[in-house]
């Protein structure tokens, strides 16, 4: 069993509660072959090359990037801005095309008429994702099509594009650009880990707070009593996006009333989850006996 001296810190031991991480249960060449990226020979995680229709129209990503691909095609390139985002007509055109499933249109509008990319959450995280794919590239103040652009968008290249995609956000995109936590790239840097964490701790519904202490490795800040920053930030770095996949679902969004309890939203695994992704490790005792 892995069990690294920090995890008896006292800080450590308060914020996990009496929870065990579920990466705990693997064996220590596990977790080497884990900090390999999925293309890397030996790494113990594993996907899918191809993706059915069904789970490629269940993520937004996917079904974000087609829209981007297309219209990038159809305009022989997107013009951009001298930051490198699209320009204001591009962001239009998508406007009502991409979205995303915590994305409120109408309450940015409420506040803003003007829609430059970095604002529209949507389409900003789908075009930077989709250059880290090697999907678009930049091109004289253009953005175009790579030749495994042009290849996701035949039939046989869109069975892939879920799997490049996934690669891209995770492995060649740093997500805290999208939050500014001054948490570096935690939990990032360890994704698979995170993910076969994932794999075996939400079946069943959980919240943000008890995901991340069964499936991140704790670090030196590990929150505040009024304010779990780790939390948040596995959440947002890492729950979220998944759900934008199409692999994690949630039962509701966050609410809150003055003078009650606030109700967070609680995140479980979808079926395309298990499907995608697939791992070679081995364990030192049965998930089963980790509560």
């Amino acid at each position: 069993m892995v069990r690294p001296n920090f995890l008896a810190m006292p800080e450590v031991q308060a914020w996990l509660d009496g929870i065990e991480p579920a990466w705990t249960l693997l064996d220590f060449p596990s977790i080497n072959r884990l900090l390999n990226d999925p293309d890397e020979e030996g790494s113990a995680i594993r996907l899918a090359k191809s993706v059915s229709a069904v789970d490629l129209a269940a993520s937004p990503v996917a079904s974000n990037a087609l829209v981007l691909l297309q219209q990038a095609e159809a305009a022989g390139g997107l013009k951009l801005t001298q930051t490198g985002n699209l320009n204001r007509a591009a962001v239009a055109q998508m406007w009502e095309t991409v979205s995303l499933p915590d994305y409120d249109k109408a309450e940015f509008l409420s506040v803003s008429r003007v829609i430059n990319e970095p604002d529209f959450r949507p389409l900003h995280f789908t075009r930077i994702v989709s250059q880290s794919s090697g999907l678009l590239r930049r091109h004289r103040g253009t953005l175009r099509l790579t030749k495994a652009g042009k290849q996701a968008l035949t039939a046989r290249g869109r069975d892939t594009l879920q799997s490049a995609l996934f690669v891209g956000a995770f492995w060649r995109t740093n997500l805290d650009y999208f939050d500014h936590f001054a948490l570096d790239t935690w939990p990032q840097s360890d994704i698979a880990i995170v993910l076969w964490s994932l794999a075996v701790s939400a079946s069943g519904w959980e919240t943000a707070e008890r995901l991340a202490r069964m499936c991140a490795a704790p670090i030196g800040r590990v929150g505040a009593p009024t304010w779990d920053l780790p939390s948040a930030c596995f959440e947002t770095r890492i729950l979220r996006p998944l759900t934008w996949f199409g692999l994690l679902e949630r039962d509701r969004e966050e609410t809150f009333t003055f003078g009650e309890e606030r109700q967070r939203p609680r995140y479980r695994k979808t079926p395309a989850f298990d499907r995608l992704i697939s791992f070679d490790v081995r364990l030192e005792r049965p998930p089963a006996t980790q509560h």
